[in-house]
């Protein structure tokens, strides 16, 4: 079973929401190395070595500048395997976004479409 591993909000103004969740419920929020423009969001703290929670259950996110393709909260999923998982999206009345893209070194990402036409982001871990 894939489970949900991150989220992203996106906002017109970057910094104005920043300040509204950090304000609101004291979130950690820093820019992303090496990600211009991605604000890291820490709902909890992380382990240093593996960047994931340390709390079970728990998830971080990210914000960005609202896009075109992303216009509202995405939710990530995380596969084995990005490509066998566009596929079944593909199969399954859903579409491609954003194609498969690195990130930080961590893995990959892409964002598709469902059934219903939400864009949900799914993310493959690299090998470690």
């Amino acid at each position: 079973m894939d489970s949900v591993v991150h989220f992203e909000i996106p906002a017109d103004d970057v910094e104005r929401a920043r300040k509204f969740y950090k304000t609101v419920f004291g979130w950690k929020l820093t820019p992303a190395p090496g990600m211009e423009e991605y604000i890291m969001a820490h709902t909890v703290d992380v382990d240093e070595k593996t960047r994931m929670p340390k709390e079970p259950g728990a998830i971080n996110g990210g914000m960005m500048k609202r896009t075109a393709k992303v216009k509202t909260p995405v939710v990530y999923m995380m596969v084995d395997s990005i490509d066998a998982s566009v596929e079944k999206v593909k199969k399954n009345g859903g579409s491609v976004v954003v194609p498969k893209q690195e990130v930080m070194k961590m893995g990959w990402s892409s964002y598709v479409k469902d059934s219903e036409g939400n864009v949900i982001g799914i993310f493959q871990a690299a090998k470690r």
